[in-house]
């Protein structure tokens, strides 16, 4: 079994509170479960505004496998309108 842990560093450009900015997140989090069957939630920056640190967890029986479903929830990512994704980083168990 392998394990791999995204994570994700958006920016909300068009957030003006809190509010807007949870708005967002909800969505992203949602469509990203449905479309990709992995676990995410925000870790860090709960309390801005404008910026988000968000994991992502995807487990299948091989590397291969793990890092293709990661990737595609890199670049699905990148193609939201109302987030920029600014950083991420990858790593296995």
């Amino acid at each position: 079994m392998t394990v791999g842990l995204l994570t994700l560093e958006l920016y909300f450009p068009s957030s003006q509170s809190l509010k807007e900015k949870r708005m967002v997140l909800k969505s992203l989090k949602d469509q990203l479960r449905r479309q990709f069957n992995i676990s995410i939630a925000e870790v860090d920056g709960q309390e801005t505004w404008q910026r988000s640190q968000v994991g992502v967890v995807g487990i299948g029986e091989d590397r291969r496998y793990v890092n293709g479903q990661l990737s595609r929830v890199v670049e699905w990512v990148r193609r939201h309108r109302e987030t920029e994704l600014t950083d991420y980083r990858l790593a296995w168990w």
